[in-house]
């Protein structure tokens, strides 16, 4: 059976408030680094779809309308019997899914979603590449090697998170900018962490094994999180919702540094793209509609999520993207999750990928995607 669907994307955006995309030159806030893991592995049939919409049932056709203005946009048949299935990454980089996951769930959504939430991203790039995965957010370098590995078989969606790191220091430890690291040991997780915070300490002066030590004994977030606060380690980087879980537990430790600002300072303002999500080239291919219709679902959830992060935070936790929903919430403010597709998206990322490519030309996959990583729809 096919929908036909009346969607106009503005009035998506109408219905979360009104809040505008994150363009770069909006940015105040930080992005996701390393992806966190938290507890076991969650996998969830969940919802998706935009808040106020009626589904007027006449015979074979679904008309959905919204309650806020009249419906003006075009129309897009979709297919009502095909299940998308999306697979989320635990952590920053799945937070904006959260309200169109509770949609779903609650059958409110316009697209039927199969929703998985996993704490491996290679898990996700295996079930992308077998077909078992139609959509995905991913970190952005994991996407790129992606489409660069496996001959373009993924598209780029949207950035959906921007710089999430974060320099913390504890107690009595006194750095104010770059120069106050010179001849210190920093502790970084390893990966794009250490790869973005290598490239901010060369562009102030500072190399690795010379003037300054990047330690990546805590390869994991989570593990350098818990050295942070039992003072093992009095300098290191991490990335939300790590850092509200630290200060949380140990009241002495601080945030020294926005990485996201430093990067700003040094590098062209907001290309700091972290998170993403991405399609599967032969489902975009034949299912132009339904893309469409999900990216329309997908920033209205991320509109919602950032103007109501406490409410969010609960959908965080009940769809197994973050254990602590409580945390997420804190930490949503500091998380700088967004919603950039189209032609806005290519210019930050082709900032992005040509300096990971600079510091570790493997972590793109020895290349900076060209034109066909970005999907540009039908």
């Amino acid at each position: 059976m096919k929908k036909l669907i009346a969607l106009t994307l503005s009035i998506l955006m109408i219905l979360t408030l009104g809040l505008a995309s994150c363009n770069p030159a909006d940015q105040n806030s930080d992005t996701t680094g390393a992806e966190s893991t938290v507890g076991s592995t969650a996998t969830t049939t969940d919802a998706t779809a935009t808040e106020s919409t009626q589904a007027q049932t006449d015979g074979d056709t679904t008309v959905a309308e919204t309650t806020t203005a009249a419906t003006t946009g075009e129309s897009v048949e979709i297919d009502g019997n095909l299940n998308v299935n999306v697979m989320v990454l635990n952590g920053t980089t799945g937070f904006g899914m959260a309200k169109l996951m509770d949609n779903n769930a609650n059958g409110t959504s316009l697209l039927n979603y199969n929703f998985t939430v996993d704490s491996d991203a290679s898990n996700i790039t295996a079930a992308l590449l077998n077909g078992t995965a139609d959509i995905a957010a991913l970190p952005t370098n994991a996407a790129a090697n992606l489409f660069n590995k496996k001959g373009g078989s993924v598209q780029m969606l949207a950035v959906n998170t921007l710089g999430v790191l974060y320099l913390m220091t504890g107690d009595g430890v006194a750095v104010e900018s770059f120069e106050d690291l010179e001849g210190k040991t920093v502790y970084c997780p390893a990966q794009n962490p250490t790869f973005i915070f290598k490239y901010l300490c060369e562009e102030n002066g500072l190399v690795d094994g010379e003037n300054i030590t990047i330690d990546n004994t805590y390869t994991q977030p989570a593990d350098l999180r818990t050295a942070l606060v039992a003072g093992k380690v009095d300098i290191a980087v991490l990335p939300e919702p790590m850092v509200t879980i630290a200060k949380s537990a140990n009241t002495n430790l601080k945030v020294a540094l926005d990485l996201t600002a430093e990067w700003d300072k040094v590098a062209p303002a907001g290309s700091l793209a972290q998170g993403c999500v991405v399609v599967r080239k032969e489902f975009a291919e034949a299912h132009p509609a339904e893309v469409k219709t999900f990216l329309a679902e997908y920033e209205a959830s991320i509109n919602y999520v950032k103007a109501n992060p406490i409410e969010a935070g609960t959908m965080i936790q009940t769809h197994g993207v973050f254990a602590n929903g409580t945390v997420a919430g804190k930490a949503l403010p500091n998380c700088n999750i967004c919603f950039i597709s189209g032609a806005d998206m290519k210019p930050l990322l082709d900032e992005f990928f040509t300096i990971l490519h600079g510091v570790a030309p493997a972590s793109v996959g020895n290349a900076v995607p060209g034109e066909g990583f970005y999907y540009v729809g039908k």
